[in-house]
């Protein structure tokens, strides 16, 4: 199996999240890697799935992955059915940060009780 096979699921969130300047190179065993995504987020899950496969500090792959906004974690756009518990659950594993997903979102929320699909969401930092 290349490196590039064993590394695939990787190098498709990079198609999937459209990271830019992406690069692929193989060369005495390992495999380079490297791009721009959108947010931390995206870099995040790039990192997750790196280390799923490849351990903590995989030997045979590096990666340069940067990231295009700083300014908040994330967008998210609001499925039927979601909460901001729901949300902060997704993005932070722990439910109970739903209030700090409704702070940085006061201007279009009123309610944090109350959210509606196909509003987009500004999932901050915490």
């Amino acid at each position: 199996m290349s490196l590039q096979d064993k590394y695939r699921s990787v190098l498709n969130l990079g198609t999937e999240f459209e990271a830019k300047d992406g690069y692929v190179e193989e060369l005495d065993g390992v495999l380079k890697i490297g791009g721009t995504v959108q947010t931390q987020y995206q870099k995040d899950r790039m990192w997750d799935k790196i280390k799923e496969i490849g351990g903590e500090s995989p030997s045979d792959l590096k990666a340069d992955i940067k990231v295009e906004n700083t300014d908040y974690y994330h967008k998210h756009t609001v499925k039927s059915g979601e909460s901001l518990s729901l949300i902060a659950k997704h993005y932070y594993g722990d439910a109970m940060k739903y209030p700090q997903v409704f702070e940085a979102n006061r201007d279009i929320l009123k309610n944090p009780d109350v959210i509606h699909p196909d509003q987009v969401l500004t999932i901050p930092f915490v």
